[in-house]
């Protein structure tokens, strides 16, 4: 027989039900029931407290398991993986912050840089940005901000808030396939990524190209700012500059496609010494990555001679002949991958029209050369951001194509600046069409150069129409300027009919009136008669190359 009185009801809080068992002592049974329900009902208080904010009680930590995990984790993990940090307590993070976060070890990049050691992209990446998760890193850089002006609106991928040391300023207008390529070839540049910033200034195009924007996948800050109406060279470039964030510019047309070590090799110049002019232009390479429709036919012979070199090639271009219905869009010869392995070099081809004209005569620090400023060419040049200011920016009344890029490069010249010619900054230039209207625009701007600097350093350029090499204009200014220092008080009258007609030639080129009798004098007159004169006394003075160009122009 089973005594009652030996066993006790228990209550089990976790199910809430009672059960029976031994009991321990004489307590009376229905005291101890009393006691359990007693305990149950503290219980069950603690937990009312505890889900009121009662966080500092120690039965709070066991019952709020289930807490915010942001929360936990900050006070219990602060040394957590960076991605679940970002992803589990940071998810407001504003884009600066996170930017700051994932750059802060760029000390090696810049001791890289000092010292100019090539980087491949992984290389760059790693050493530069040893912090950044990649998960982050696509979150972070796939988001664009946007402002919009009153004449263009600028987009902005990758606005990371490390310092930036290299601005490249790239307008473009109509070239949406080679920007395309020279956007890709500036993303494998040995530069730290972090530490140069591409700002593509599209002029209004009415193309493709407004689509780059959401094409490219880069490494380096882009900007891309799209203008309401087309504005000409010289001002995109201007606002290119205004947004421009490196001490160091390099000036680079939309459709040049760089090399690797282009930027690395234009910035080491400018480490050491603070007023040059850098160029890679003058060692001029070209390239055809696309068959354009509107090539002439010296084009299309000279891309047909190159395709021989390569099989593939070869193979597209006779593909494109027989497909002749994609004709009215270009047709890609280049890839992505060609430009990874140097094989699209077998399209290119040099054009040395500067250095064969008389600059490699002189070095690559242009030493003597009375007409450096003719280096300043804004497809390939680099220059100090304080050294453009104090000469000032782009002349905004130069419009179309010509003459802009001298123009301030002779200002550049004028404060003392140092022209430097170096073959490692080539970039090549993918070729297009070229327009005739280009002919007329350059007459126009190189007229406004002649108006606003009509000194003989700029005049002497019009001798250039005449198909004179440089050599020749740059020892007819040492013997102009030798007459000038020798016979200060002679030869009047021949100088200033030298200037005016070296002035009137590109003034009649620029009307569109023959280039003839730019100093015509009736026969017998004093002023002709004294010029015949001066003029017999040159060759036997000295002044060989001087009296040359005179005869050339003064009897057209």
């Amino acid at each position: 027989m089973i005594k009652i009185d030996s066993y006790e009801y228990y209550y089990n809080p976790e199910d809430g039900k009672y059960y029976i068992r031994k009991r321990k002592n004489s307590t009376h049974p229905l005291k101890k029931l009393k006691d359990k329900l007693d305990k149950s009902k503290d219980k069950k208080d603690r937990k009312d407290k505890t889900s009121k904010g009662n966080r500092f009680d120690d039965a709070d930590n066991k019952v709020n398991k289930s807490r915010d995990k942001v929360n936990t984790g900050n006070k219990k993990n602060k040394s957590r993986d960076k991605v679940n940090t970002a992803n589990e307590t940071n998810k407001s993070y504003d884009k600066a912050d996170a930017m700051n976060e994932t750059n802060k070890p760029y000390d090696k990049a810049d001791a890289v840089n000092e010292t100019n050691k090539p980087y491949d992209k992984a290389d760059a990446v790693n050493e530069t940005n040893k912090l950044y998760d990649k998960a982050d890193a696509v979150n972070e850089t796939n988001k664009v901000d946007i402002t919009d002006h009153s004449l263009y609106k600028m987009s902005v991928k990758n606005n990371h808030k490390h310092p930036i040391k290299v601005s490249i300023v790239m307008p473009t207008y109509n070239k949406y396939h080679q920007t395309s390529l020279s956007l890709y070839g500036l993303s494998k540049q040995t530069f730290p990524h972090a530490e140069y910033e591409v700002i593509l200034v599209d002029d209004a195009s009415s193309d493709n190209t407004s689509n780059i924007l959401k094409e490219v996948d880069v490494p380096f800050k882009f900007k891309y700012i799209q203008m309401k109406q087309n504005k000409g060279r010289s001002s995109v470039r201007n606002i290119g500059i205004n947004h421009a964030e490196g001490d160091l510019l390099i000036f680079l047309d939309g459709e040049m496609l760089a090399p690797p070590a282009f930027i690395e090799n234009h910035y080491k110049h400018h480490v050491h010494e603070s007023n040059l002019v850098v160029t890679g232009a003058m060692h001029y390479e070209g390239v055809y990555t696309f068959i354009m429709p509107d090539y002439n036919e010296d084009q299309v012979a000279h891309l047909k001679e190159l395709v021989g070199r390569d099989p593939e090639y070869r193979r597209l271009y006779e593909n494109y002949e027989q497909t002749k219905w994609h004709s009215n869009v270009p047709y890609p010869l280049v890839t992505k991958e060609d430009i990874d392995t140097n094989r699209f070099q077998r399209l290119s081809f040099p054009n040395r029209y500067f250095l064969n004209s008389g600059l490699k005569h002189f070095g690559e620090r242009l030493e003597g050369f009375t007409l450096p400023y003719i280096a300043f060419l804004s497809g390939n040049v680099s220059v100090r951001k304080e050294n453009l200011k104090k000469s000032g920016l782009f002349d905004e009344t130069f419009v179309g194509y010509g003459a802009e890029d001298w123009e301030l490069g002779y200002r550049l010249y004028k404060n003392g600046a140092q022209f430097v010619l170096d073959p490692s900054t080539v970039a090549y230039h993918q070729e297009h069409g070229i327009s005739k209207r280009k002919v007329k625009e350059q007459w126009g701007n190189h007229y406004r150069f002649v108006k606003k600097h009509p000194n003989i350093d700029v005049l002497i350029l019009s001798l250039e129409w005449k198909e004179l090499p440089f050599m020749h204009l740059h020892q007819t200014l040492v013997e102009y300027n030798q007459l000038e220092e020798r016979f200060p008080n002679e030869y009047n009258e021949l100088k200033h009919a030298f200037c005016t007609m070296l002035f009137r030639i590109i003034e009649y080129l620029n009307s569109g009136q023959p280039v003839t009798k730019l100093y015509d004098l009736p026969e017998g007159s004093e002023e002709r008669i004294k010029i015949h004169q001066q003029f017999e006394t040159l060759r036997p003075r000295g002044f060989d190359y001087l009296a040359s160009s005179f005869e050339q122009i003064y009897y057209l």
